[in-house]
């Protein structure tokens, strides 16, 4: 009995992560690996640089069809509520070809992606927040706690409601 339960609480634990809600606010990851983090296209983004601001991590990489659907809409995003929103990039490579700097910066240039961009050639910022497949956009509140979890394109409008959600949240200490 003991162990169907237990069983049944685990599988319930990744069901609810795998639709994308995020662990108590105690054990959420934070921003924290994202402003160390050493390698940028433009300026490294810091921690007074992001707080206050809902951010949107997109995690990506330039070669991926369903990644290039994502980025219409966070340019939208990105117009829409600037200052109090944070759009910045982590380019996760998949194939050798996309690990090339200058080939990176070409195709953002072609995208039209404007916002700060982590080179994570080592899967290094890839592996701290646990992602599995591209796209995906980690949404942290104005506390820099991760709040939501997307994975996949074709949900621009639950990025935006979860956006919206965060951003019409007072920010107390």
């Amino acid at each position: 009995m003991k162990f169907t339960l237990t069983v049944a609480l685990i599988a319930a634990v990744f069901i609810l992560r795998g639709a994308g809600f995020a662990p108590p606010a105690s054990a959420a990851p934070t921003l924290a690996p994202l402003v160390a983090y050493g390698d940028w296209l433009s300026a490294r983004p810091t921690a007074s640089d992001l707080a206050g601001r809902v951010v949107v991590v997109d995690v990506f990489t330039f070669g991926c069809y369903n990644c290039k659907n994502v980025a219409p809409n966070l340019r939208a995003l990105n117009r829409r509520h600037d200052p109090h929103l944070a759009i910045v990039g982590v380019h996760t490579p998949e194939t050798p070809y996309e690990t090339q700097r200058s080939n990176v910066v070409t195709n953002l240039a072609a995208q039209g992606i404007v916002w700060p961009v982590a080179i994570d050639n080592a899967h290094t910022l890839w592996n701290a927040y646990g992602i599995e497949s591209w796209p995906t956009q980690l949404i942290f509140d104005k506390h820099g706690t991760l709040r939501k979890t997307i994975v996949g394109d074709s949900q621009d409008q639950a990025l935006n409601d979860a956006v919206a959600q965060l951003l019409a949240e007072n920010v107390s200490p």
